[in-house]
């Protein structure tokens, strides 16, 4: 159904339209690819920080049992 609507738009308005067929995976014609190697250089810079704050997580079993207790579930089975 939106084929043929898609179809049908682009023929009523082929005198100002101009349709350009891509490759199926063109990274360089594609301005999210740009965003995204960008937040995944930003994300690689954080990762030392994270690595960082869950040791500090895991030297102190309060916050976890915290975490867990608002869960309201408990570490013993049924």
């Amino acid at each position: 159904m939106r084929r043929r609507a898609l179809r049908e738009f682009c023929d009523r308005n082929s005198d100002w339209l101009t349709i350009v067929k891509l490759p199926p995976h063109a990274p360089d014609l594609n301005p999210a690819e740009g965003v995204r190697a960008h937040l995944k250089k930003s994300l690689a810079n954080l990762a030392p920080l994270v690595k960082s704050r869950l040791r500090g997580i895991q030297r102190r079993p309060a916050v976890l049992d915290g975490s867990i207790a608002e869960t309201g579930l408990g570490l013993e089975p049924p």
